[in-house]
């Protein structure tokens, strides 16, 4: 996984050169952090990048949740599970057979 960089511009940079800003965000895969009074404000990424950045936290979130399942006990047998998934795809039982 490759760092994403990080550059650091005022408010007023975002305001005069927005076109330089969003170019820098795009073709440089940058994270443009944008300071008001010197302090952190808001960042600016390019489009592209917000999707990966979005689905890798998704995913993230999906492991820690099935991590948590693992760690209290809420799991069933994978046979009995691609079980009631057969069934259900067959027009057979609604969901449910396997005890959680």
């Amino acid at each position: 996984m490759q760092t994403l960089q990080e550059t650091i511009r005022p408010s007023a940079d975002l305001r005069n050169h927005y076109s330089e800003i969003s170019k820098q965000c795009r073709e440089n895969n940058e994270a443009v952090i944008i300071t008001v009074k010197g302090r952190g404000d808001t960042v600016s990424l390019g489009y592209g990048e917000y999707q990966r950045m979005k689905s890798r936290i998704e995913l993230l979130e999906l492991l820690a949740e099935a991590q948590d399942d693992i760690d209290n006990g809420r799991i069933a047998p994978m046979k009995d599970t691609f079980d009631d998934i057969r069934n259900i795809l067959k027009g057979g039982q609604s969901w449910g057979s396997t005890k959680l």
